[in-house]
């Protein structure tokens, strides 16, 4: 069985909008049974593996010229460096694996040291648990040598955590490739000393950057399957604007309210900044990565896609366009569009589709009238029933009435972006009851 086709939306909201006029009451149970699970997460004879963290992978971007020296510990190639890397779990379990991913270099990655830790402190820098230090192996091995072009799991590490437990992965890396595989918009620093420093919990000399390199999952060990979100995106999504180390993307707050709800949910972002539905930007566009980075979670049972305002922007930022050109480019993104809800269906995977938020007021991409009409276009054909298992509409939920080409000013960071506040009230407006599940007692493993 796959997921009904079914549609909810957020109205026009009461300033942050806070509130979320459900669906009718038929309408959500006839979704709520349509959509039981059919996916199989991997089981084991103490529990299920359960996506609780992640990050989508990208080449590591070239450094503008006027960039600051980059300090020692972080040059690449890394060689002879340790890592630490700070990761929040967005699910309760007994036991971690932790994914390592080497999936843009041309040559292997060597670690021959990983551990991990509960993090008891930030500030500073991250102040370790020392009494739940443990090393983490490969294959019963110490070290570990990642091939080009791959991702590896670690062996299972008994670690229980709370939801919402920050975590640390620290690795020596041995030798590195020059293109290292990582996630430059963490919105948290990581952690770099010289040396094989993985069993110390004390860094006091480490050098710090923002980023995650060659860290692409984090899963727990959860008693049995539950449902798990996996919102991917672009800048939006992947929280420009939001402080290091504050966690105020919205899929940050959605978390919390994930954590505390009936069954609790997991939640994964694998938002890439500047990402297109199409061609790649930053990073692949998500037609390429959408197995990687959404399908292949542990234990999905759910995604929501927010994505197409840089589809959009890029195609007339600095250039002409013609009718004839952007009826090629709605035609192109509906396709898009319609091949990710085909792949998500045959997979067992409820897609919760988004519309494109305002971006009239952004000086980088400066729509013109017909810029805007497209953007018009492609959300009506987006909330079109059947498109998707659901969707989520932020466009009605973040525009300006007056001046429905722009954010509202309460919520609007840079014409294009949302504030703090609004990505705030995107995750206090997401409907929590697309995401109830009933599930078997046990699954069996694949």
């Amino acid at each position: 069985m796959t997921c009904a086709p079914f549609r909810s939306s957020l109205p026009s909201p009461r300033r942050f909008g806070l509130r979320w006029l459900a669906p009718a009451a038929g309408l959500a149970v006839l979704l709520l049974a349509a959509c039981s699970s059919v996916r199989t997460p991997a089981e084991t004879p103490s529990g299920v593996w359960t996506a609780a963290w992640g990050s989508a992978q990208l080449a590591q971007p070239t450094p503008p010229a006027d960039a600051k020296p980059v300090t020692p510990p972080w040059r690449q190639p890394m060689r002879d460096v340790s890592l630490r890397q700070i990761v929040r779990v967005s699910a309760a379990g007994s036991a971690l694996r932790v994914q390592v991913s080497n999936l843009f270099g041309e040559a292997p990655l060597v670690l021959d040291a990983m551990a991990v830790a509960r993090v008891a402190g930030l500030d500073p820098q991250p102040q370790l648990d020392a009494t739940t230090l443990m090393p983490l192996r490969f294959d019963d091995r110490a070290e570990v040598i990642v091939p080009p072009h791959t991702e590896v799991w670690s062996d299972p590490v008994a670690l229980a955590l709370p939801a919402g437990a920050e975590v640390a992965v620290q690795w020596h890396v041995q030798t590195g490739p020059a293109q290292a595989s990582v996630h430059p918009g963490s919105r948290m620093r990581s952690w770099a000393v010289a040396g094989s420093r993985v069993g110390a919990a004390s860094w006091p000399d480490a050098m710090a950057q923002e980023g995650w390199w060659h860290l692409a999952a984090v899963d727990v060990l959860t008693p049995g399957p539950r449902p798990v979100l996996v919102a991917t995106g672009d800048s939006i999504t992947d929280g420009y604007g939001v402080p290091s180390g504050s966690y105020q993307r919205w899929t940050d707050t959605l978390a919390q309210r994930l954590a505390a709800a009936s069954p609790p949910v997991a939640i994964v972002n694998t938002g890439i900044g500047g990402g297109r539905l199409l061609r790649d930007g930053l990073g692949p566009h998500l037609v390429s990565r959408f197995e990687r980075d959404v399908l292949a979670r542990s234990g999905v049972t759910h995604a929501v896609v927010l994505i197409g305002v840089n589809d959009l922007g890029t195609s007339h930022r600095g250039r002409p366009t013609t009718p004839a050109s952007r009826a090629a480019l709605l035609a192109e993104l509906q396709a898009g569009f319609s091949d990710l809800a085909r792949r998500a269906r045959e997979r067992g995977v409820c897609l919760i589709g988004a519309t494109v938020m305002p971006y009239g007021g952004s000086g980088y991409y400066a729509p013109q009238p017909e810029n805007e009409a497209d953007r018009q276009a492609l959300n009506t054909w987006l909330r079109e029933p059947g498109r998707f298992d659901a969707l989520v509409d932020f466009d009605a939920l973040m525009r300006d009435p007056a001046r429905p080409s722009h954010l509202r000013a309460e919520v609007d960071n840079d014409g294009l972006h949302p504030s703090l506040a609004g990505y705030r009230a995107m995750a206090e407006a997401f409907p929590l009851a697309l995401l109830s599940r009933r599930y078997p007692a046990r699954v069996s493993a694949p």
